[in-house]
């Protein structure tokens, strides 16, 4: 393990050229393992869908594609956002304070989910502190799975898209475990299906 940091430390010296990046490296052979031996085609199904995403963008980067087919033919989705997103871009001045940004990505991820098809009273905020998944106290905790529960009880989607759960995110795993958790508690048959953001880069 040091062997590697060690050389990931030398290798970003030579500069930005991919080709010496070994996290460049080591996404793309994932990403061909996985495109050539590992996919398979997935029809689009007639099955209502909840999409878990734990920022706004991840649903879009994650799902994009599958919530426009479900949308077009007219198929119930939908999304569910658990933080609010504030710890993305902090490093841009113009966007600054957090609430700025939470404003921002709230309106950015209506607008592309209306683009998408889905409607606004389709797309649900819990507004849990960006980057805290993994630190919500026992009572954070157990009021969020009963929200994620009443959620899934009360829509009752044939499959719900979430988060990988190794996809080397804090946010991104909780996300998985809290909706597993939901999924257990609801005691609803569904299909539950996992999609990677950072998978292929860390």
């Amino acid at each position: 393990m040091q062997i590697i940091m060690y050389l990931t430390k030398v290798f970003y010296k030579v500069g930005d050229i991919p080709i010496f990046n070994p996290l460049y490296i080591h996404a793309c052979i994932i990403h061909q393992w996985l495109l050539n031996f590992r996919s398979q085609p997935l029809s689009v199904n007639q099955k209502s869908a909840i999409i878990f995403s734990p920022h706004q963008d991840d649903e879009t980067l994650g799902c994009g594609g599958l919530i426009a087919l479900k949308r077009e033919m007219g198929i119930p989705i939908k999304v569910i956002f658990l933080t609010d997103g504030q710890k993305s871009h902090t490093a841009t001045p113009w966007i600054q304070p957090p609430e700025n940004l939470i404003e921002i990505r709230k309106q950015e991820a209506t607008t592309a989910l209306n683009i998408l098809g889905v409607e606004v009273s389709e797309i649900h905020f819990f507004d849990l502190i960006d980057g805290t998944l993994n630190h919500l106290s026992n009572e954070q905790y157990q009021k969020t799975i009963k929200h994620l529960v009443e959620i899934i009880q009360t829509f009752k989607p044939g499959e719900i898209y979430v988060l990988h759960r190794k996809d080397n995110h804090p946010d991104h795993e909780c996300t998985y475990k809290f909706v597993k958790a939901a999924i257990e508690q609801s005691q609803i048959v569904l299909e539950i299906l996992q999609y990677p953001i950072w998978i292929f880069w860390l």
